[in-house]
């Protein structure tokens, strides 16, 4: 395949983004061939650990190709949508359940399913082009791909307030925000992967991180968790509306560009993900809101403003301070027989 190279090298198994003039945008091809590779190398014991990178200097993963999801959903074919998420997401479960070390070099943009490769790894290194985001509540997505589970860890309301407002992490802020573990400069990542390969030893990755510099969003904990505490979106809308500082009314203009559908569940599952702490239970309260969003929710729309007209103006089917609650419970109910597994074939 040419968006992606897959393949064993000394004591690794390999696998490389090769699509950088498309951000390395996942596919739904890559996404079944990275489950492919980690079902084999499983139960290959020639296979020390598994080392993920991308070609190209603009990014790691971009995120999803969602064009493919907008041409099947404005034919009302929402199967093809449910059926990627579900596939993906089996893959974001067995990535982060893998029981071997996983090293992932995420330089540039890393975005999305990007996240969902990159950021559940075991070792997982930046640098200082590095860019992190979960920005889907503004194509009218939930943080999805098992991000909703780095985003519960985080700390304090550090996870509502970059899932709400997209806010883009650099490599200081991702290792406080809990989406990477090491800092090294990527003009050293060429030789570290080439030992790796050779002795399999992840011990290397710990001797070759650098300490980063102090996490911008750190500075900000104490205004993030004062407005972004609430149980609803109307609360955290509000507390950001009477504090009346720079930081909230950053953080409202911020809001004010994403879906208020997306960004209303996005908080469900933050706080229903913060009492369980499971990949699994993240991932099916993801699909619950993914196997509805083109239908019931503001996804296509979300699509056609970001990258079909390209307007950037998507008409939400709700206003930031109009949002129903009932609304919000209906994308999170129970999906029933279509609910999302985890088992291949099922």
């Amino acid at each position: 395949m040419t968006d992606i190279t897959i393949r064993k090298v000394g004591q690794t198994g390999r696998i490389t983004f090769t699509r950088p003039k498309a951000l390395n945008a996942m596919s739904y091809e890559m996404c079944i061939a990275i489950e492919n590779a980690l079902d084999t190398w499983r139960a290959d014991d020639s296979i020390k650990m598994v080392v993920i990178d991308a070609e190209g200097d603009k990014a790691f993963c971009a995120g999803g190709d969602i064009a493919e999801l907008y041409d099947t959903g404005t034919k009302a074919d929402f199967a093809f949508g449910q059926t990627f998420w579900a596939e993906e997401y089996r893959m974001n479960a067995k990535m982060f359940e893998f029981p071997k070390p996983v090293a992932s070099f995420m330089q540039g943009f890393t975005m999305g399913g990007g996240v969902g490769v990159g950021c559940h790894a075991s070792h997982r290194i930046v640098g200082e082009s590095s860019q992190i985001a979960m920005p889907e509540c503004g194509i009218g997505l939930v943080p999805d791909v098992g991000g909703s589970l780095i985003l519960a860890r985080a700390p304090g309301r550090l996870g509502e307030y970059l899932g709400l407002t997209a806010a883009r992490l650099n490599a200081a802020d991702a290792i406080y925000a809990g989406f990477a573990d090491y800092h090294i400069p990527e003009d050293h990542w060429p030789a570290l992967i080439a030992q790796l390969e050779e002795t399999g030893n992840w011990d290397l990755i710990d001797a070759a991180a650098t300490q980063p510099e102090d996490a911008p969003l750190a500075a900000l904990q104490g205004e993030i968790d004062a407005n972004f505490g609430g149980e609803t979106l109307n609360d955290v809308v509000n507390a950001l509306t009477y504090a009346k500082t720079d930081f909230a009314a950053g953080a409202l203009k911020k809001l004010s560009r994403n879906s208020p559908i997306a960004m209303g569940a996005a908080l469900e599952i933050i706080h229903r993900v913060r009492t369980r702490d499971d990949i699994r239970f993240a991932l099916d309260q993801e699909y619950r809101f993914t196997f509805r969003a083109m239908q019931h929710g503001d996804f296509l729309e979300g699509i056609r403003a970001q990258i079909i007209d390209k307007d950037r103006n998507p008409q939400w089917k709700y206003t930031l301070e109009a949002l129903p609650a009932g609304v919000v419970t209906k994308m999170v109910l129970p999906l029933g027989a279509d609910k999302l597994t985890f088992e291949k074939g099922e």
